[in-house]
């Protein structure tokens, strides 16, 4: 059976929830900060020089995930990216992955989707592909998650193919930014 990968990718450190709100910022509108986005970019940079390059990127609108998805892009981490309302925060992203694995993706075929979101909706849905139960894995800010996913056969519903995926990396930012210690 043909098996493609996902890579979960959780945004990186935006602005601190009540000093955005004390200056009139509504949740959804924060941004990176400058350590966000250095620490990002370190991040993508590794996952690239690791071959963990996608084929796409889908991500959340909303501008902390976005910019992320932008660093990635920059970095070679794939080519291309589009919005994907269903990685906003509490949305469901099963649909979206039915989508992507079902006889007519959206998009090209692809071997490694990147999906860029948010806590705790990245964690639940690795842990919902994996069979694990709610809480037993946690992504940090810029960190990453690789799950191995096999692709449905000729009619099987995408949702059932979907069970059953191996984690096969789970990524610290501090693992991913820290530079390599040549022997």
């Amino acid at each position: 059976m043909a098996t493609v990968e996902l890579l979960l990718l959780r945004h990186g450190i935006a602005q601190d929830r009540l000093l955005a709100a004390a200056e009139g910022w509504l949740e959804r509108d924060r941004t990176l900060t400058p350590q966000g986005r250095d620490r990002t970019a370190a991040v993508v940079e590794r996952l690239v020089s690791l071959g963990l390059s996608c084929d796409w990127i889908l991500t959340s609108p909303l501008p902390r995930a976005r910019q992320t998805a932008e660093l990635a892009i920059a970095a070679g981490l794939a080519p291309q990216l589009s919005l994907a309302h269903e990685l906003a925060p509490g949305a469901d992203p099963l649909d979206l992955l039915a989508r992507w694995l079902g006889p007519d993706p959206p998009g090209p075929l692809w071997r490694r989707l990147c999906l860029v979101g948010h806590e705790p909706d990245l964690s639940q849905l690795a842990a919902r592909l994996c069979g694990a139960p709610a809480g037993a894995l946690r992504l940090k800010k810029a960190g990453a998650a690789v799950l191995e996913l096999e692709l449905p056969a000729a009619g099987q519903e995408p949702a059932t193919a979907l069970a059953g995926a191996c984690l096969t990396h789970l990524l610290t930012p501090s693992s991913l930014s820290a530079p390599l210690r040549r022997p």
